[in-house]
């Protein structure tokens, strides 16, 4: 079952969990497992928080809809999670690191969501492209000679790979649509 997991989406995940096929820090082991394999051609995770979603998964959970799904944050305010880094997608921004869960991290939190990592985004969210200075391009998972786009580019390039089954986007110019 665990070679299969990355076929399902996050409902499908999540429905394994209440049924008691899987235990969260299966569906957390195997997001892992595919990031450790894929993403260093894409590039599409900057911050890996593995030790940390593995306590969360091993511990409680909310009993929300996607109760254990493992789950990117995106690099920008919104995805504000405290204790944790946020850059910004900026060389200055390296070191930073959230003094605050932002309401839509609890939300995420309370829907049983649990954070693998951080996806790449362009220094402040401003560019049509995720190529930040700092992390360098997130590469499209269906052409290694494109870039994605968007400020949501490492987000949808995860989704798309199937590292993870959902992930924090945004769009206020075109970011998802991208």
């Amino acid at each position: 079952m665990n070679d299969s997991l990355h076929l399902l989406d996050a409902t499908a995940q999540a429905q394994l969990v209440y049924r008691g096929e899987v235990t969260p820090l299966e569906l957390v082991d195997a997001a892992i497992a595919r990031i450790e394999a894929h993403d260093p051609a894409l590039n599409s995770v900057i911050w890996r928080q593995f030790e940390l979603a593995r306590e969360r998964a091993r511990g409680p959970l909310p009993g929300g809809p996607f109760r254990g799904v493992p789950f990117l944050l995106k690099d920008l305010a919104g995805g504000a999670e405290s204790g944790q880094p946020l850059s910004y997608g900026s060389r200055l921004g390296l070191g930073n690191r959230a003094d605050h869960d932002t309401e839509l991290v609890r939300r995420y939190r309370a829907a049983g969501l649990i954070t693998v990592g951080r996806s790449n985004t362009p220094e402040f969210g401003i560019t049509p492209t995720t190529e930040p200075a700092a992390f360098g391009p997130c590469l499209n998972p269906w052409n290694l000679g494109l870039s994605a786009g968007g400020s949501s580019g490492g987000a949808a390039a995860a989704v798309a790979a199937r590292l993870v089954p959902m992930a924090h986007a945004s769009d206020i110019g075109g970011s998802i649509r991208i």
